[in-house]
């Protein structure tokens, strides 16, 4: 029987969970997997942990073939090895180093539960929707989104004027600090931040929300995620940021940018007994009275 191979990525800035690495690595090997491991995530591990580790190989670029993916770290680095699995279709497991973990929602003790139960066959996939991000300028950052595209004001300049037009008609110019476009995913990211609505995974929606509107009739708004959306930017400084899950470029004024759903999605590992509801009762601490008698 072949073996299973897992691709591991990982924060470099979180010395403290070293004991966390060490246990997912001895909780494969344990069971004969292949362990591939980033190269800058290597080098972490090796010279400033000094860990003694032995993977089949690195990875030095997104051309690389395993069974799962492992995302070490938090929401972000989740993020990161999503635009690293790209359209390769391979499931990622997030284990959470980070604070929240909506994403990376495998806790420290939970590591070789959540291992044993890949090499069962008794986890779920879930399949999370991408945003594709096409503009009349090239950018120089990977144009897909598993949370959010952002179109933002540079520093302190001023509020931006955005254009918004679905499937060709025309909706309304947003004067704002920005606007994000959401997957389901990104709905509990930055979007939640600035009051957009939470979406389930499975939703198909597409979420508009305005940053700092400065009119507040302008609400969000939630679309079908076959709707085609295209963004035109002025700004009084003649130019603005687009950031694409945490990675941004600046754009000139008059770049006009266009966001629909990706041909491809990105595989998500839940156990069994995961459940997004829970997740936001969890980490929202729905229902809990914080309140302190006096």
């Amino acid at each position: 029987m072949r073996k299973l191979r897992f691709a591991i990525f990982g924060n470099i800035y979180q010395a403290k969970k070293s004991t966390l690495v060490k246990k997912l690595l001895c909780s494969l090997e344990e069971r004969g997997a292949e362990i591939y491991i980033d190269r800058p995530f290597y080098d972490y591990l090796t010279q400033q942990l000094l860990l003694d580790i032995s993977p089949k190989a690195l990875i030095d670029d997104d051309h690389f073939e395993a069974d799962y993916a492992v995302s070490m770290g938090g929401d972000g680095t989740f993020l990161q090895t999503a635009s690293r699995v790209r359209d390769k279709g391979i499931p990622i497991i997030g284990i959470n180093m980070g604070r929240m973990g909506f994403l990376a929602d495998v806790g420290a003790d939970e590591i070789d539960q959540a291992i044993e139960l890949i090499f069962e066959g008794s986890c779920r996939i879930e399949e999370r929707s991408v945003l594709k991000v096409e503009s009349t300028d090239a950018l120089s950052i990977f144009p897909y989104a598993l949370n959010e595209v952002a179109v933002l004001k540079r520093d302190n300049s001023s509020m931006i004027s955005i254009r918004v037009d679905i499937n060709d008609e025309y909706l309304t110019t947003y004067q704002a600090d920005g606007l994000i476009i959401n997957t389901p995913t990104g709905s509990t990211g930055y979007a939640l931040s600035v009051g957009g609505p939470i979406m389930s995974p499975e939703s198909q929606s597409i979420g508009i929300t305005p940053v700092a509107p400065h009119s507040l009739n302008m609400r969000p708004i939630t679309l079908p995620d076959q709707a085609k959306v295209t963004l035109s930017v002025e700004s009084r400084n003649h130019n603005f940021l687009v950031a694409i899950d945490g990675r941004s470029d600046a754009c000139t004024e008059g770049v006009r940018l266009t966001i629909c759903r990706a041909p491809y999605n990105i595989k998500v590992v839940k156990r069994p007994e995961s459940s997004f509801f829970r997740t936001l009762r969890t980490k929202l601490m729905w229902g809990n009275d914080v309140r302190i008698e006096n």
